[in-house]
C-alpha cells in the first residue's frame, strides 16, 4: 500500500439523471505517470473534477498517500501536494508571471497583516530559476498573461504546477492548443517531472504523446473505466478499440 500514491475505488458522479462517472476504480503508484483518454463526454475530465475537490463526488472514496481524503476545493488538494493544470489555465490575466507564478502563495517581506509587503524580488528570482528549470523562454517576466500568446500562458501554467509539485501533478490537455515547438517543451517538462520522481496523471488525446511519455493507459468510455494497459504491452490500434468500444465492452473495474 505504501507504494500507491493515489486510489479510488467506486468513484462516481452523477448530474441529476447524467452519470457522468460511475463506479471508477483507479490507483497511481509512487512515480509512475498515467495517460487517461477517451472520446469526448467519456469522464476523463469529471474523474480529475472529484479527486481535486473541484466538484463534490455523488459516491466512492479516494485515498491519497495513504490517506483517506475528501477535499472541499482544488486549494485543499493543492495544501497536499497536488498540483493541476486545468483547461482553463486559472490564470490572473491582469498580473504578470511571477504573480501568477505564486497566486495564492505568496512571499511576504513584511507581515503587516491587511497591509503586508510582497517580497517582489525573490519572486521574481524563483520565478526565473522555475522558467529556467522547465525550459520556459518569457522575454519579459513584467508582461501581463493578457498580452502573451496562447502556448506562452500554457507554459506559464504548467512551469507553475511543476515548480510547485511535491506529490503528484494532473495535466488536462496541457497541449491541445499548442504549436509543435511548444508541445514539444512542454513533453520535455513532462520527462523531467519522470526524472524527478513525480506521479502524473496526463489526460490527452495525442495517442503519439501518450505512447512517448507514459508507463500505463487508462481508459474511459461513456463514465467508465474500461481498460488499463501498459504502455509496452499494447499499441495505438488497441486503445483505439476500447475508446470506440470495439473492445472492452463489459466495463470492469481496472486498477
Amino acid at each position: 500500500m505504501s507504494d500507491i500514491i493515489l486510489e479510488t475505488r467506486g468513484l462516481t458522479k452523477r448530474y441529476g439523471g447524467v452519470h457522468a462517472l460511475e463506479d471508477a476504480n483507479f490507483t497511481l503508484q509512487a512515480g509512475e505517470h498515467i495517460a487517461v483518454v477517451g472520446d469526448n463526454g467519456a469522464g476523463k475530465s469529471t474523474f480529475v473534477r472529484q479527486i481535486t475537490g473541484v466538484e463534490q463526488r455523488t459516491a466512492g472514496k479516494v485515498w491519497f498517500d495513504g490517506n483517506e481524503v475528501d477535499f472541499a476545493g482544488p486549494i485543499e488538494a493543492r495544501e497536499h501536494g497536488i498540483e493541476t493544470v486545468f483547461q482553463n489555465l486559472a490564470l490572473a490575466d491582469d498580473l504578470d508571471v511571477p504573480s501568477n507564478l505564486f497566486l495564492g502563495r505568496e512571499l511576504i517581506r513584511f507581515n503587516l497583516g491587511p497591509f503586508s509587503i510582497l517580497d517582489r524580488k525573490a519572486m521574481r528570482e524563483r520565478t526565473q530559476d522555475a522558467l529556467t528549470r522547465t525550459a520556459v523562454k518569457i522575454p519579459n517576466l513584467s508582461n501581463t498573461i493578457r498580452h502573451m500568446s496562447g502556448g506562452q500562458r500554457q507554459c506559464v501554467a504548467i512551469a507553475r504546477a511543476a515548480s510547485f509539485a511535491s506529490k503528484l501533478i494532473i495535466m488536462d490537455e496541457p497541449t491541445a492548443a499548442l504549436g509543435v515547438q511548444e508541445t514539444a517543451q512542454v513533453e520535455n517538462i513532462i520527462r523531467g517531472l519522470k526524472d524527478r520522481g513525480i506521479p502524473l496523471i496526463l489526460i490527452s488525446h495525442n495517442l503519439r504523446q501518450v505512447f512517448d511519455l507514459v508507463d500505463r493507459i487508462v481508459v474511459f468510455r461513456r463514465g467508465r473505466i474500461v481498460a488499463s494497459l501498459r504502455r509496452d504491452e499494447t499499441d495505438g490500434n488497441d486503445v483505439v478499440a476500447y475508446i470506440t468500444g470495439v473492445k472492452g465492452a463489459e466495463a470492469g473495474a481496472y486498477a
